[in-house]
């Protein structure tokens, strides 16, 4: 991947800037005053981190794999703004960032389009990037993240995630076959309520492994349902 004259920005230039680090903490708590799930530091960390693995372990340029967890970190930047298509909001709050930080235009375009796309509402994996950043945002499902303290008063978003025990995407480099494993309490959530709401986001991570040349599989509770 060519670069024209810009700096080499890295994940860790951009956790460093103040306006970074700002509009992620100050989204995360707009959420929790609508009762959102968490999308704390430990979630952008955590999607930047599996989104680069995925790229390395597929055999990506090092370089697309570091630009894969810039956009998996910089991912939720728009829920400063709002919830609602807060991927199109973010993806034009980081051109503005990494633009000023410098970053060359070619790298601007694959980063800002993955943010703009990983939402299953409207994202499509146009790149490796956005496609790696898709599959690591989907895979994180897990009790941790519901801030609701009352289980009486969960709804269904936090059931679902409240039953989930155990998280991982596997990713097999030789098979070329991305598993995204779960372990589901069904006394909180039947198995069939998981796939109410996340069936679109399952869609989205098997368009976003075939764009990798890949195939994706879900193991809930050790059984093989895609």
């Amino acid at each position: 991947m060519q670069r024209r004259e810009g700096k080499v920005i890295t994940l860790q230039d951009v956790k460093r800037n103040p306006v970074v680090e700002t509009f992620i903490r100050k989204g995360n708590q707009f959420l929790g005053e609508m009762g959102y799930t968490e999308h704390s530091f430990r979630h952008v960390n955590l999607v930047a981190t599996i989104a680069r693995n995925i790229l390395e372990r597929l055999n990506y340029p090092p370089r697309e794999a570091e630009l894969a967890a810039i956009a998996g970190y910089l991912h939720d930047i728009g829920n400063v703004v709002s919830r609602n298509d807060h991927g199109i909001s973010g993806a034009l709050i980081a051109y503005r960032i990494l633009s000023d930080m410098g970053m060359p235009p070619e790298e601007l375009a694959i980063v800002i389009s993955a943010i703009a796309n990983h939402e299953e509402e409207y994202g499509q994996p146009v790149n490796n990037v956005a496609a790696a950043l898709i599959l690591a945002d989907k895979s994180d499902v897990h009790r941790s993240r519901v801030r609701n303290p009352d289980p009486a008063t969960f709804d269904i978003h936090d059931r679902v995630n409240y039953a989930v025990e155990h998280s991982f995407l596997w990713v097999n480099e030789e098979k070329r076959i991305i598993t995204l494993e779960l372990t589901i309490d069904i006394q909180i959530c039947p198995v069939m309520e998981y796939f109410e709401i996340f069936l679109s986001r399952m869609a989205l991570c098997r368009r976003a492994a075939k764009f990798l040349k890949a195939d994706f599989e879900l193991m809930i509770n050790g059984a093989k349902l895609l």
